[in-house]
C-alpha cells in the first residue's frame, strides 16, 4: 500500500510503499477513503508526546470501510463505513478507564502518534475506536467530523447552555465554522467573533445572528451589551484575545477552550469568584463521534473542505499550517 510516513521528529513527509498491515485480535483494518489534515498533526511531525514512535504514519481524521476483521471482533462487518479520530482506544484497566473516562486513559492509543494513522491507503486500529458513519455523510465530509466536528460539538453539549441562550463562537476557522453551525442548529442565539469584517457574511450564512469584530470592537463589552454569553466556545490560539473575552460571560457563564494558545491565559481571579468558569474540551470517544456525525447528518451541518490526493500531503499540511485552507484540508486515496 501507499503511505505517507514521517521518518523522525522534524520530518519530512515521505511517500513510501509499505506492506498492508494485518489486524491482530480485537483490531480491524480500514480501507482509507479520506483523511483530514489537522493542526494536531504537528504533534506527529515534531514529536514531544509520550508514546510517540517513528517512523510514523500521521493522520487521525479517518473515514473508510472495514476491510479485515481480527479475531474476536464483534459488532462490525466487512464493508461497513467507519471512522476513527484522535481516540484510538482505551486500555480498560487504568484508574481513568475504571471511572469511565476513556478520553483520559493513561495508556490510550492515538492514531498518527502512538500507532500508524490515516495518511495511507489502509490502517489498523482497535475495534474500540470505530465510529459508524451515517449514509448521508460522504467520506470527505465525515473525516473532519472525527476531530474538529466532535471537538466543537462536545464543547457545546458540555457547556451548560440551553436552547435560546446566547452562545458565542470565538474564531471562524477550521473549528469555528463548524461550531457556528452546530450552535445555531442546537437552538442557541449564536454570535460569531472574528478579527475583521471579512468573515461576517460567512458567519451569518452559517447561522450566526450577530457578529463581533475582535479587531475593532471590545468583545467583552459587546457581548455584555447583548445580555452576556451563557457560553463561549473559543477556538482561537491568541491567549490575549481568549482572556479578554471572558468578561463577556454572564456571571454563571462558561468558556469552553478548544483552541491551544502558546501563551498562558490571564484571567482576573474576581471573574472566576463571581461564578464564571473556564473548561477545556478536546476530541471525543468513538460513540461521541457517532453522536456528532448523527447530529450533523440530520441537521445539515457540513465542514467546508478542500481535497488533495494522498501524495500531496505535504502541500495540504503546509496550506493548513499557514491558515490558508477554507477551512479543512482532506486527503483522498482514490480507493
Amino acid at each position: 500500500m501507499r503511505a505517507i510516513q514521517i521518518p523522525h521528529p522534524g520530518g519530512p513527509f515521505e511517500l513510501v510503499e509499505r506492506e498492508t498491515p494485518l489486524p491482530t485480535p480485537g483490531e480491524v483494518r480500514i480501507a482509507v477513503d479520506a483523511c483530514g489534515v489537522c493542526h494536531s498533526d504537528e504533534t506527529s511531525l515534531h514529536g514531544g508526546m509520550a508514546g510517540a514512535r517513528y517512523p510514523i504514519v500521521p493522520g487521525h481524521e479517518v473515514a473508510g470501510r472495514v476491510e479485515a476483521l481480527g479475531e474476536g471482533v464483534v459488532g462490525w462487518s466487512l464493508g461497513q463505513r467507519v471512522g476513527v479520530g484522535w481516540f484510538g482506544g482505551e486500555c480498560g484497566h487504568c484508574q481513568r478507564c475504571r471511572r469511565g473516562d476513556f478520553m483520559t486513559c493513561i495508556n490510550r492509543e492515538i492514531p498518527g502518534v502512538t500507532r500508524d494513522g490515516g495518511y495511507a491507503e489502509a490502517m489498523v486500529v482497535s475495534a474500540r475506536a470505530l465510529a459508524s458513519i451515517p449514509d448521508t455523510l460522504s467520506a470527505v465530509e465525515a473525516a473532519p467530523m472525527l476531530c474538529a466536528g466532535v471537538t466543537t460539538y462536545n464543547a457545546l453539549v458540555r457547556g451548560g447552555a440551553r436552547g435560546g441562550d446566547l452562545v458565542a463562537i470565538q474564531g471562524i476557522g477550521g473549528l469555528g465554522h463548524l461550531a457556528v453551525q452546530f450552535a445555531a442548529k442546537l437552538g442557541y442565539r449564536t454570535v460569531a467573533i472574528a478579527r475583521g469584517r471579512e468573515k461576517e457574511a460567512l458567519a451569518r450564512q452559517l447561522g450566526a445572528i450577530d457578529y463581533i469584530d475582535g479587531a475593532s470592537q471590545d468583545v467583552a463589552a459587546e457581548l455584555s451589551s447583548l445580555g452576556g454569553a451563557r457560553l463561549i466556545v473559543s477556538t482561537v490560539v491568541d491567549a490575549q484575545a481568549m482572556s479578554a473575552a471572558v468578561g463577556g460571560l454572564t456571571v454563571d457563564g462558561r468558556m469552553m477552550v478548544v483552541g491551544v494558545p502558546g501563551a498562558p491565559l490571564e484571567i482576573p481571579a474576581w471573574r472566576i469568584l463571581s461564578g464564571r468558569s473556564i473548561q477545556g474540551s478536546a476530541g471525543g470517544t468513538a460513540v461521541e463521534s457517532e453522536d456528532a456525525m448523527a447530529f450533523a447528518a440530520c441537521a445539515d451541518v457540513r465542514p467546508m473542505i478542500e481535497t488533495l490526493p494522498l501524495e500531496r500531503a505535504q502541500e495540504a499540511y503546509e496550506k493548513m499550517m499557514r491558515g490558508d485552507a477554507r477551512f479543512r484540508m482532506v486527503l483522498t486515496t482514490g480507493r
